[in-house]
Formats: structure tokens, C-alpha cells, sequence
């Protein structure tokens, strides 16, 4: 059975070459992010379990911000109650310029409620390529219970077929087909970082690409 673990680990190298064509367009000769005038997605840690705070004051400021949220059976004073909280402890994706980034973590001085997720490979903050950021968010914002977060993807897992589906609640979404917990899925991966597997999707729904 596969674990949801959740542990992401910003010192994990990243080396999905497939990055290096979405995203910020502003690289050096040698691929190192530069000054990235244009915004692209980023995955931010926040501090102290801070993310909602960090993406409503992102959002407050004109700025697109995702926190991927899952409804759980939380158990207090006895009482098992249903409650909204982010699927993914610390993380905050952001979609601005590195520059605004940089300005805005460095306004809090010593306090800085977030840090960037690292790329060790490439030597630059992680940035994520557009269409599977939005994928991603199309999935996650079904904020279903039964929805799967993955922080490590086997290789048999990437062995599945992929397709766009073409109709239902996951029009548009692209992914692999992967069966977990008797039920197939469609699995859309944040390169070297998160992948998320939807709830049920019937194969008349989706097409091979």
C-alpha cells in the first residue's frame, strides 16, 4: 500500500530536466535562475506551520497564492468533528516574480515567516512549470477526503499511461492513469517535489495523449 508521506524535505535534489522548459524564461548560460522578471510558480516552506497566513497576506497584496486544503476527521475533547487544513504542513505555492519574492521575505527581516524550496541540482529557488501547477490546483481544489498526496513517486507509478480527461469534474487535467486503494486515478506530478492522485475516474472519461 502506498503511504502518504508527507515530508518534504527542501534539501532533496530536483532533476526533472522537463522544468527546465516552463516556468521563469530569465536563465543564465549555465541554466541558474537570474533576475526572472516575469512571474512563474514557486513553492515556498513556511515558517511555524504558517502557510494560511503566508498565502492570505500573498493574496491580500494582489498576489496568486494556492494552499492545497483536505477535509479530515479531526478528534478533540473527545469529539471526532469534519475540519478544512492544509493537506501538505508548511507549503505555499505563489505565482509572482523572484524579485517581489525576495522583497517580500526580506520585509520581515529576522522574522521571515517563509523560505524557498531549493532546487540543489540547478542551484536556484524550485519552480514549477505552469500546466502541471494548474493541474495540480484543479485537483487539489476538490479538497475531497479520498484524494492521495504523494512526496515520492515509484517508478511503476510512472510506468502508467498518460491522458487527458475529456469530460467530468478533471476536464483538461493531463496525468497518469494509476490504480491506489482499488481505485484508478489520475495522478498529476509537481516535478522532483509533490504529485496528487484524484478520487475515481472512469476510463471513458480520458484519452491517451
Amino acid at each position: 500500500m502506498l503511504k502518504d508521506r508527507l515530508l518534504l524535505d527542501s534539501a532533496r535534489p530536483f532533476s526533472d530536466a522537463r522544468n527546465t522548459d516552463h516556468g521563469c524564461p530569465e536563465r543564465s548560460s549555465t541554466g541558474v535562475l537570474s533576475s526572472c522578471q516575469e512571474p512563474c510558480w514557486f513553492a515556498l516552506r513556511a515558517t511555524y506551520s504558517r502557510e494560511l497566513k503566508v498565502r492570505d497576506s500573498l493574496i491580500q497584496r494582489g498576489v496568486k497564492a494556492f494552499v492545497p486544503m483536505i477535509w479530515r476527521r479531526i478528534e478533540a475533547g473527545g469529539k471526532v468533528e469534519k475540519k478544512l487544513v492544509p493537506a501538505v504542513s508548511s507549503l505555499c505555492f505563489v505565482y509572482w516574480t523572484k524579485p517581489e519574492i525576495d522583497a517580500y521575505i526580506r520585509s520581515f527581516g529576522d522574522a521571515r515567516p517563509v523560505n524557498y524550496y531549493w532546487d540543489r541540482t540547478a542551484g536556484r529557488p524550485l519552480t514549477i512549470p505552469d500546466k502541471a501547477m494548474e493541474d495540480f490546483i484543479a485537483v487539489a481544489s476538490t479538497m475531497d477526503p479520498d484524494l492521495i498526496y504523494l512526496t515520492e513517486v515509484s517508478d511503476k507509478i510512472r510506468e502508467g499511461q498518460t491522458v487527458e480527461v475529456t469530460q467530468g469534474p478533471f476536464k483538461g487535467i493531463t496525468g497518469k492513469i494509476v490504480r491506489i486503494k482499488k481505485n484508478r486515478r489520475i495522478l498529476v506530478e509537481l516535478p522532483g517535489m509533490l504529485a496528487v492522485a484524484s478520487t475515481y475516474v472512469c476510463m471513458g472519461n480520458v484519452e491517451i495523449v
